[in-house]
């Protein structure tokens, strides 16, 4: 398999029972209500143990993302080759279950073979072969972020104000709040979002970091904290079960991220008859997720929604979880 042209800069910062993933398919009103942060300050040691951890085992590269789940408990996903579009594999995955104990994380246990521990900033273990592994934390950021619009752009949101925005609110921080659509209907465009997710460690399904991005009001790219899943059709960087997203992408949670969107809207003939879906492609944090998908209808939320007229609105859904956004800029197609 080719390997995936890398879009993310990387600065390097800061095991086992073999685990199954904690799903996203899960129904939003089975979760109870948990708490959600949204300043890295006041999350608790877990926010600082998670996250992404990249190095080798052997003389192989080897990536690890740690997810919190809340009261002490992790699980970490091995990737041999590295993090997903930097070197894994794309489909080899090795899930442990972990425990804090005291101020590192414990995976032991793990009938696959593999075991570690989290501390001083570095997961060290050894894998199935018994070959030893010391991984550093990273932090990566997309390589469009902060993407400055072109001069022919429409600047939606730049946290000046949300007069773009049908009731927009923003928070004392100068961002926009997830729950809202623009003023102004599009047809053809190009798409730029940053966004971010809090950090819910005992959220569980679509109880996490749960929003949506409605293109016209009808096509629905999910919004959900992932990081770690498999990526779903349900999953961030997916249209939302339809078509999942070619690679899971999502960065931790409090991570900014971004979407960079090409998209066409469906063609229509004078009797009011599709002639082509729409067509979309999706960088998800400078990585192609969707590449020149057929949208067949639409989708998520909009699915009973009749699929006609050529022009809509971009959307924020509110699923009850605080969604940020920021920096929001469109160039319609002429």
């Amino acid at each position: 398999m080719a390997r995936r042209r890398v879009f993310l800069k990387m600065a390097v910062g800061i095991g086992m029972a073999a685990g199954v993933a904690w799903s996203a398919s899960a129904p939003l009103a089975a979760a109870p209500a948990v708490e959600a942060y949204l300043d890295p300050a006041k999350a608790g040691p877990e926010f600082a143990l998670q996250g992404e951890y990249l190095g080798k085992t052997g003389d192989q590269p080897l990536g690890a993302q740690v997810i919190a789940l809340g009261n002490g408990t992790f699980q970490a996903v091995f990737l041999p080759g590295g993090l997903p579009g930097a070197g894994w594999d794309a489909k080899t995955r090795v899930r442990v279950d972990g425990k804090m104990v005291g101020d590192s994380v414990v995976f032991e246990g793990s009938s696959s073979g593999w075991a570690g521990q989290i501390g001083e900033g570095k997961l060290a273990g050894h894998d199935a072969a018994g070959a030893k592994f010391s991984l550093a934390k990273v932090t990566r950021t997309s390589s469009t972020m902060g993407l400055k619009p072109p001069a022919d752009a429409l600047v939606l949101f730049d946290g000046k104000n949300a007069d773009a925005w049908v009731n927009g609110k923003m928070d004392e921080n100068g961002l926009l709040e997830a729950g809202t659509r623009t003023k102004q209907e599009f047809h053809d465009f190009t798409l730029h979002v940053e966004f971010r997710t809090p950090f819910k460690p005992a959220g569980r399904g679509q109880d996490r970091g749960n929003s949506g991005l409605y293109l016209l009001n009808r096509y629905e790219v999910q919004i959900l904290d992932s990081f770690g899943l498999d990526g779903a059709f349900n999953e961030c960087g997916a249209m939302y079960r339809q078509k999942a997203p070619d690679v899971n992408m999502c960065l931790p949670p409090l991570t900014w991220q971004t979407y960079d969107i090409d998209f066409q809207a469906a063609r229509w003939d004078s009797a009011g008859n599709k002639e082509k879906n729409a067509l979309i492609t999706i960088r998800h944090n400078g990585v192609v997720v969707q590449n020149h998908y057929e949208i067949t209808g639409p989708t998520g939320g909009a699915s009973k929604r009749p699929e006609v007229g050529t022009t809509g609105p971009i959307a924020f859904q509110n699923h009850g979880n605080p969604v940020m956004l920021r920096n929001v800029w469109l160039v319609e197609k002429k």
